[in-house]
Order: structure tokens, then C-alpha cells, then sequence
């Protein structure tokens, strides 16, 4: 609707700018011809306007059909323009306007009563009728390119915003689809691991095996119920992890050592679900011993906007495992998750071998 007012809004003074103001002559009565002619002009030119814009801008000129494309625009505009001097003999607009010149002109220069017009004064040539009329048909010709060339970048204009907001949102749905199967991968590898660990407990402790099986319910309530979101709170995320490390406890000798810092102030902000996990699944996987002391530390730094995972842990190299088992699964689809979530906030600072003999992770994102 609002388009449609617009579309009239611009015709209104198309015509009063371009059309309607050219027999204005102060207290001169035009006759009713001229203002019939301009009319039909008028209807002609929005005719030609959409006749371009919804049949051959689309059909030839999008397709790259130029010389159908500018052969049709040159017949429109040769049409308008014969049909203008048709018009013109027709309603005889010449002879009518010349009978209001002599009548409403005081006597000029030449000694005659009548008008005198610009080029006609003192003994210079007459402008003959044929000239006048000639001069009309440029301007309308002019008026006529101008309008279908008006209709052609309107509709170019609309067009490319067109494809491109299709383009946006196919590379939203495609993003969607991409992190959903992500995540889907990731879930599954959480879930096959936690519960190993969990059957190799229930041959040492059942009563402990019975509480780790409460407890990895509770967890996966919050991945079925809570990540289905785009974004879940940093406090519940952290909560996870929490959760987690204590499931983890649960199997680990007092020879592994596990700190886990958080800000002692949090605020809450929202952050990508199952976002730390798998660097903190990692840290597990890898750098846990059951016959050496083996060290696992996690902390958690927030500053404004920004947020910083540290994982750091110990390398066993009893396990027969290489630096390169550490890019499993979760690792490569977190990273294209970050990709895809955080383009140009995040940095992935990854040291296989540290002073101390530790494989060390640090994740920094800006949640803004």
C-alpha cells in the first residue's frame, strides 16, 4: 500500500513539474486540447514506465537480451514521440495556441498585433510552425528516455537488493544448518565418552557409578532442553563444565590434581552453548594418568565483554597418544563453530608443549 502512494505521489508531480507547467501562462486561458494532450502524454510515459520495469527489464535486459532489450525501448520512445505529433494535428495545438498569443499579446515590435516570440523580433527569421513543433518532440523524446531510464535503475536497484537479502538469508539458513549439525556431532561425543567413563566405574564403585549416572542425566537435561537456543547464559555454561570435571572426579586417583578458577564476580552474558567443553574434555582425555601424577587447570577470566577459557595439562606420554590425537572431533568442530559464530572475535592460541611439559589451550572471545 505505502508502495502504491509513493508510485502516485511521484506521477503527481511528474506531472506538474514536467507537463502540466508548460501552459501555464500567467491569465491566459489554455484551451481544454492542450490540457487533453497532456493528459494522454502523461499516461503514456507511466504506461511506458511500467511496461519496462515489469515486462522488459526482467525478460531481456536481466537475461543480458540487450538488443531485444534497447530495440523495444527505442520503439517505445519513437511510438510516444509519433503519437505526441499526432496528437499535435489532431487537436490542431498549434493553431490554438497562436490564436491566444494574438489575442492576449499587445502589438510587437514587427508592427502587427499579435505575440512576438523569442527569435521573431526586428527582421530576423520567423519560427515557422514545423520548427516549433520539432522542438517539442526533442523535449518529449528527452522526457520519455528519461522516465524509462528512471524505470530501469529503479528496477535494477530492486532487483539486486532482492538477491542479495535471498542470498543473506539462504547463507543464514545454511549457517543454521552447519552449527546444528555441529553441535549434533559434538553432543554424541560428549555423551559416548562420559559414558565409558562411567561403565569402568561401575566395576570399582556402584554406589558411585549410581550417583555419576544422576548427575550425567542432570547434564544432559541441560543439553537437550537448554542448548536448543542459539545462545545460553555464561553462568550456566560454566555450571556445565562445573558439573562435568565433578563427573570426572569420580574415576581420578588423588595423583591428578584439577583446579578449576571462576571470576568471583560474574555477569552474565549470553555465549554460545558447548563452547568450552570439548577443550575441557580434551584436557581430560589426554592428560589424565593412572599410574603418574598428572595435573588438569581451568580458569575462567571475564573482562567488560570479553571472556578467556585457559586449559592447561599434563602430557601423558604413557598413554602412546601424539600431539596430533589432540585434534579430535570436538576440537575441529569447535573451531568451525567459531568460525561461524564468532568471525573476527575470537582467538584460538593453542601450545602443544609448553616449558613445563603441558599441552595448554587459550580461548578468547568477545561476546559483544
Amino acid at each position: 500500500m505505502v508502495a502504491v502512494v509513493i508510485h502516485i505521489l511521484i506521477w503527481l508531480v511528474l506531472g506538474i513539474a514536467l507537463l502540466f507547467s508548460q501552459p501555464w501562462m500567467g491569465d491566459v486561458a489554455v484551451p481544454y486540447q492542450v490540457w487533453v494532450k497532456q493528459i494522454i502524454l502523461l499516461l503514456m510515459l507511466a504506461g511506458a514506465y511500467y511496461l519496462n520495469s515489469f515486462l522488459l527489464v526482467p525478460l531481456f535486459l536481466l537475461k543480458n537480451r540487450m538488443a531485444y532489450y534497447f530495440l523495444f525501448i527505442i520503439l517505445i520512445i519513437a511510438g510516444i514521440v509519433l503519437i505526441n505529433s499526432f496528437m499535435d494535428k489532431w487537436l490542431n495545438i498549434h493553431q490554438l495556441m497562436e490564436a491566444v498569443f494574438h489575442q492576449h499579446s499587445p502589438p510587437g515590435m514587427d508592427g502587427r498585433q499579435g505575440p512576438v516570440p523569442h527569435g521573431m523580433q526586428g527582421g530576423g527569421p520567423r519560427m515557422r510552425r514545423g520548427d516549433r513543433g520539432a522542438h517539442f518532440d526533442t523535449v518529449t523524446m528527452m522526457i520519455a528516455a528519461l522516465v524509462l531510464g528512471i524505470g530501469t535503475s529503479v528496477t535494477a536497484i530492486q532487483k539486486w537488493q532482492a538477491d542479495k537479502q535471498y542470498n543473506l538469508v539462504l547463507q543464514q539458513e545454511k549457517t543454521s544448518s552447519e552449527l546444528s549439525f555441529l553441535k549434533a556431532q559434538i553432543n554424541p561425543h560428549f555423551f559416548f565418552n562420559t559414558l565409558n567413563n562411567i561403565y569402568a566405574l561401575t566395576h570399582v564403585d556402584a554406589e558411585t557409578s549410581r550417583k555419576a549416572i544422576h548427575q550425567l542425566s542432570r547434564m544432559m537435561r541441560y543439553l537437550l532442553y537448554d542448548t536448543q537456543q542459539t545462545h545460553t547464559l555464561l553462568s550456566q555454561e560454566i555450571a556445565f563444565i562445573k558439573d562435568y570435571i565433578s563427573l570426572m572426579q569420580l574415576r581420578l586417583t588423588d595423583a591428578v590434581v584439577i583446579s578449576f578458577e571462576t571470576p568471583a564476580v560474574l555477569r552474565d552474558v549470553p555465549i554460545a552453548p558447548m563452547i568450552f567443553l570439548p577443550f575441557v574434555e580434551n584436557a581430560f582425555k589426554h592428560g589424565v594418568s593412572v599410574s603418574q601424577p598428572s595435573e588438569i587447570s581451568i580458569k575462567v577470566e571475564q573482562e567488560d565483554m570479553s571472556v578467556q577459557l585457559s586449559v592447561k595439562n599434563t602430557i601423558m606420554k604413557d598413554q602412546g597418544a601424539s600431539l596430533d590425537d589432540y585434534s579430535g572431533i570436538g576440537l575441529n568442530n569447535t573451531r568451525r563453530r567459531l568460525d561461524l559464530l564468532y568471525p573476527g572475535k575470537y582467538k584460538l592460541v593453542i601450545n602443544e608443549l609448553t616449558d613445563d611439559n603441558k599441552y595448554e589451550i587459550q580461548l578468547f572471545l568477545i561476546l559483544s
